[in-house]
This record gives structure tokens, C-alpha cells and sequence, in this order.
């Protein structure tokens, strides 16, 4: 659940957590009943933080890092969708339902995760009921990206799509290897070069 908004590397950010807590205050009234279920992780690059086809037991909210989705497809690692600061990273679908993730979650940057564990973010739920508004609105939030790329994709240059990349979320660009960026754009690294050296 990406929310495109900037982040500075290496500063720590308020997470949708915060935004929850602050939201509804029966809820942080409520906290230490929930917060036994919570861990702060610190994790380098390149950390598997869910496996695809793994049962997703835990919800992570970024303080501070970047971390990308993908999935295993024709033989190839795709990259679909990055989460930066103040952002909550699961695999969705999986988590709410505990049915194999369709994805994997790397971490791109050394990160700063609270984690919470799906029984915590079960009883949060189930306590407080208005905590799904603004579960929605993070849904929507999501498939918004997600329809955007696809479209780019049908519709779009590679070109154009890096352009539109730099333009709405030069995050990416600043932050993560050239690689994954390629994988996200549906080009190769190659093409990436070649792209960025003729502008």
C-alpha cells in the first residue's frame, strides 16, 4: 500500500500506524493492549521479507528504507511496486485471508520495519471496526497504482514511461538500483541505459 508522497533517505517518517492511532483516539487509547503483538526489525538490503507462495504472518510498517514487490513470472524476477517511508507493506490478499502469497517483499535500502503480527492486526479490527474506512481508502490507494502501471504499459513508450516515472515519483529514480527499475518500467537494464543517456 503505497501512498506517493516524498521521502527523504535516510529520515524517519510517521507510518499509517501513527496515522491510525492518531485518527482514532479509542484506539491509542487501547494501544498497549496491541502493542505486545509489535516489533521493531532493522534489516540490510536485499532481506526476503516474504517469500512468494509463503502464508503471510505479519504486517510491516516502513520508518525508514525502501523495499520492492515482485514475483516469479517466466522465469523472471518482476518488480511491480516499491514501498517507501511511511508506508504499510503486505502481501494483502494473503494476509487477510492466510493463503499463500502471490508475491515476494525485498528490502531495497537497510530498513527500520515495525512488524506486527496478523493476530494483532486481527484484534484491531475486530475491536475497532471504523479502523476499515481507512483500510479502504488504502485499498483503492493500491489498485490506483497498480491500474496506473498496467495502463502505462498498454498505452506508453518505455521512454514515456520512465519520463512519467521521474515526474510523479522521483524516489525511484534516486534510490533504487537500475535494475529493479528496469523490471518495474518492463524494459531491460540496457534499455534503461539507453534511455537515460539520450535525455
Amino acid at each position: 500500500m503505497s501512498a506517493r508522497r516524498p521521502a527523504p533517505a535516510g529520515e524517519r517518517h510517521s507510518t499509517i500506524l501513527d496515522l491510525a492511532r492518531a485518527s482514532f483516539p479509542r484506539l491509542d487509547a487501547h494501544w498497549p493492549r496491541y502493542a505486545r503483538f509489535t516489533s521493531t526489525v532493522t534489516l540490510p538490503p536485499r532481506t526476503v521479507i516474504l517469500k512468494q507462495g509463503e502464508i503471510p504472518r505479519k504486517i510491516f510498517f516502513v520508518e525508514k528504507g525502501c523495499l520492492r514487490a515482485s514475483m516469479a513470472a517466466h522465469g523472471k524476477d518482476v518488480t511491480f511496486q516499491f514501498f517507501f517511508e511511511g508506508d504499510a507493506v503486505a502481501s494483502i490478499d494473503g494476509f487477510r485471508t492466510s493463503q499463500p502469497s502471490p508475491i515476494s517483499i525485498t528490502t531495497v535500502e537497510r530498513c527500520e520495519l515495525i512488524a506486527m503480527k496478523k493476530e494483532g492486526f486481527d484484534a484491531i479490527l475486530r475491536d475497532h471496526p471504523e479502523m476499515k474506512d481507512l483500510l479502504l481508502e488504502l485499498a483503492f490507494r493500491r489498485f490506483s497504482d497498480y491500474s496506473r502501471l498496467f495502463l502505462s504499459y498498454l498505452r506508453d513508450s518505455p521512454r514515456q514511461r520512465y519520463m512519467a516515472l521521474m515526474r510523479d515519483d522521483p524516489r525511484i529514480i534516486a534510490r533504487v538500483p537500475q535494475r529493479y527499475v528496469a523490471s518495474y518500467l518492463g524494459i531491460t537494464p540496457v534499455s534503461l541505459s539507453r534511455i537515460r543517456h539520450r535525455l
